[in-house]
């Protein structure tokens, strides 16, 4: 079963797009290397996937390359299984860094002498106050800050201390470097941001060699610097930022000089991607762990079902701008039901099963029926789907006693079973305490696909599988994680909604998804798209994950 062919896209413009072009057109680069940096203590999110795409997609399309850079500057939080799922979601979301992979740690030692140029230069001082009371000195947006009773230390003295603190002779935060700029600035960004702190941890990468830490701010514009990155790209939180980021580059021998862009997050409704929320609903056990299939991890999301493509379509749709504003989680939803229509093979499948059988078919035979895989793509071919006298078919699919507008079994009602034979049913059987547990039809053998009976018209038409024949599955029916569009306050894991999985464990499935591959995704008849569990299905223990539904169900909401 092959996928549907890729369809040709336009690419969309954007105003970074317009910047690259002009600093190509006027000679300003010839050519354009970005860099994607996330830090390693946690795992990629939708969010993430917006700044991959932007920042491989402008390198690919102007023929320049994309870094991959670590930002490993804090070891207390970094963790190599975090590496490892970083790069395995940048690769499946269809980008390569090549021979571009980075981390900051590799730049320790020329970050540190950096940081003695500056305290050379009477620009970064050892400070004594803890952190607590640097934030009181800091001052207000209204109000300028005090300086440190240390600001005023000399040359030597800065840098007696800050070699010190390299040698490990202080506590943890008992000192830490700051940048000497303005503690009246009225961005607070530059009232002397701290550049170094002592933390005496183990790091992923350097194990024990350092015992002093760079700040993200001072790693940053450096680590671009050296590589040589001409557009830097961050999200509109950075943009305070970008004032200490061309202090920095202007004082110190750099050699080159970037330049800082900043676009609009995504903000994603019915989800959060706080990391600090994300970790909390994994701790807190309220999903399973991050690659659970209702969390906006591109791990979950993979898991879900969801293609690259279909991510990489979705970033294209909402574009790239300098406002915030929220997405509807429908726009995301329907780039993966938009994807799977095309390429995802069509199965049957009964959710909740209700037993059908047909009286007047022979007992103890059995045909086949030849189905498409894909009702608009040829290419994708056939299956051959087993028929017996005893079927399952959807609970919801029969009504005893129909409500108006009602379409499908009833008594005395005929419908049509998908690629074989009209039936009319003729009775139903119950339990003792009233329920339906299966229900008794006639069929009519001269409406089989291919006789002139075949062209008789009737109101409904039904899934179903063979009795004999069904694979026996466990299907779990994801939706949104969160029961209101922006999850917020105190109170925001109580917007969980209640119903965002449903597992249901006695699932009948046509035999030919015996051979459904780990992450196959398929368009179950009727119900919506699933794909094969790469966690915990097996072949003896089947297990699906439902990616979407057919067709919207939140906007009635």
């Amino acid at each position: 079963m092959s996928d549907a062919p890729e369809k040709e896209t336009v690419t969309p413009t954007n105003f970074l797009r317009q910047i690259v072009e002009a600093d190509l057109a006027s000679g300003k680069h010839t050519t354009i290397i970005t860099r994607f940096p996330p830090e390693p203590n946690g795992y990629l999110h939708i969010g993430h996937a917006k700044s991959i795409c932007l920042n491989f997609g402008l390198a690919r399309d102007f023929n320049g390359r994309c870094h991959l850079r670590f930002d490993d500057t804090n070891p207390a939080k970094e963790d190599v299984e975090f590496t490892e799922s970083i790069k395995e979601s940048v690769h499946w979301l269809g980008f390569d860094w090549g021979e571009h992979l980075y981390y900051a740690s590799n730049y320790f030692e020329q970050l540190y002498q950096w940081a003695e140029h500056l305290i050379t230069a009477g620009k970064a001082y050892v400070d004594d106050l803890t952190a607590e009371e640097i934030r009181q000195h800091r001052g207000t947006l209204t109000e300028p800050g005090t300086e440190s009773p240390y600001r005023n230390r000399s040359a030597e003295e800065n840098l007696d201390l800050f070699r010190r603190m390299r040698s490990g002779e202080f506590a943890d935060g008992a000192k830490v470097l700051r940048a000497r700029i303005d503690m009246a600035s009225p961005n607070i960004n530059l009232r002397d941001p701290v550049l170094y702190r002592i933390l005496h941890a183990s790091h992923p990468h350097t194990g024990d060699a350092w015992c002093i830490y760079p700040m993200y701010d001072f790693a940053h514009g450096q680590s671009d610097a050296i590589e040589g990155i001409t557009h830097s790209i961050c999200t509109l939180e950075f943009e305070d930022h970008r004032p200490l980021y061309e202090w920095l580059l202007n004082n110190l021998p750099v050699p080159h000089q970037p330049r800082q862009y900043e676009f609009s997050r995504l903000n994603l409704s019915y989800t959060v991607m706080s990391k600090r929320k994300l970790m909390q609903l994994v701790q807190d056990r309220d999903v399973s762990g991050w690659d659970d299939p209702r969390m906006p991890t591109l791990v979950g999301l993979r898991r879900r079902g969801y293609t690259p493509e279909s991510i990489r379509t979705f970033c294209e749709r909402i574009g790239v701008g300098r406002s915030d504003s929220w997405i509807d989680m429908s726009i995301l939803e329907e780039s993966v039901r938009e994807d799977l229509n095309e390429r995802a093979p069509r199965a049957m499948a009964v959710l909740r099963p209700l037993k059908l059988v047909i009286e007047n078919y022979p007992a103890g035979e059995d045909e086949e029926f030849i189905v498409a895989n894909h009702p608009q793509n040829a290419e994708m071919g056939t299956r051959t789907v087993p028929f017996s006298r005893e079927l399952w078919i959807e609970r919801d699919d029969f009504m005893e006693e129909p409500v108006k507008g009602f379409k499908r079994l009833s008594p005395g009602q005929e419908v049509r079973l998908r690629a074989a034979y009209i039936i009319r049913c003729t009775e139903c059987v119950k339990d003792g305490a009233g329920n339906v547990v299966e229900v008794r039809c006639t069929y009519d053998p001269e409406t089989k696909s291919g006789l002139p009976g075949a062209e008789r018209k009737v109101k409904g038409v039904i899934h179903w599988v063979s009795a004999s024949h069904a694979l026996d599955a466990e299907i779990r029916l994801y939706d949104r994680l969160f029961a209101q569009p922006n999850p917020s306050g105190d109170d925001w894991k109580q917007q969980i909604n209640p119903d965002s999985v449903e597992i249901l464990t006695d699932c009948k499935l046509e035999p030919s998804l015996k051979t459904a591959a780990v992450e196959q995704r398929f368009q179950f008849e009727r119900s919506g798209y699933f794909c094969v569990d790469l966690k915990d299905s097996t072949p003896a223990s089947p297990v699906f994950n439902r990616t979407v539904t057919l067709r919207d169900s939140w906007t009635k909401r």
